[in-house]
């Protein structure tokens, strides 16, 4: 019996539905969502976690059904954890001292507090992306303590490539700015989040879309029955993907539905 109930479509967040250049969601965006809901489960999948302080606001702007956070390794609906996955406490002890030194910072921030190996990294980046670093910086170890799911990784890309290096159980998947990454085990991926999403919904993987512009979209753009990558993507997601749409400032949501007659 073929299916015939709502599909899926997950969104990542960063250059894809939130344009960094005015920190807004095109209108073009926001009016293709609300279309799309007659016929979707509409989520939010992304490398941040939605529920942390410097993504406030962002989750009412678009009302998912579902949040695909911290690139798959938490997933909630209605607020409620369906699923999470985290680092044993070793691996973060290793990270922690590998980067002691380096010429990047690795970490995470939880609530208001920011916990970071060479902080002065996420201060400098703080400063050329937005003018201003008014971070709470404690002691990156009191992470042994924390529960981690993923970690960010500020600064450029050879240094991304060492750890990986030195780490053959995580990826770095560069940011589409090319000036920092997540942190992630390779076993996790927004794709693994899609399908614990389309178990508690129902929904078949032959009825999903994803959206996306870097790396850390790129298992959810090849597992999705349409994965589409936009104008402004890194090459590599652009020759993954089953379509490329303009860019997010030249209205590539609402083209890409448009172009699969989506609603």
């Amino acid at each position: 019996m073929n299916y015939t109930g709502k599909g899926l479509v997950c969104f990542d967040m960063d250059m894809t539905l939130l344009d960094h250049r005015d920190w807004k969601i095109p209108d073009s965006a926001r009016k293709a969502v609300e279309l799309l809901r007659g016929n979707y489960y509409i989520a939010i999948a992304t490398g941040r976690d939605m529920d942390a302080k410097y993504s406030e606001g962002l989750s009412e702007q678009v009302q998912p059904d579902g949040i695909i956070h911290l690139n798959g390794t938490k997933v909630t609906v209605d607020g409620e954890m369906i699923y999470e996955h985290r680092m044993s406490r070793d691996l973060v002890e290793r990270i922690l001292k590998f980067s002691q030194g380096q010429d990047f910072a690795v970490g995470i921030s939880v609530g208001a507090e920011d916990y970071f190996m060479n902080p002065e990294y996420v201060t400098r980046h703080d400063i050329i992306r937005w003018g201003q670093s008014n971070r709470c910086f404690r002691a990156p170890w009191k992470l042994l303590d924390i529960p981690v799911r993923t970690m960010a990784y500020i600064g450029e890309e050879p240094g991304a490539k060492r750890m990986e290096e030195a780490f053959p159980e995580l990826k770095l998947p560069m940011f589409s700015s090319r000036k920092g990454a997540d942190v992630v085990e390779k076993s996790v991926s927004k794709a693994e989040g899609m399908k614990q999403l389309c178990s508690y919904f129902g929904v078949p993987l032959s009825c999903t879309v994803a959206f996306g512009d870097s790396m850390n979209d790129y298992e959810m753009i090849q597992m999705a029955k349409i994965g589409i990558a936009m104008g402004n993507s890194v090459g590599k997601l652009k020759e993954a993907a089953d379509y490329v749409t303009s860019s997010i400032g030249e209205d590539g949501i609402w083209s890409a539905c448009e172009h699969f007659g989506l609603f």
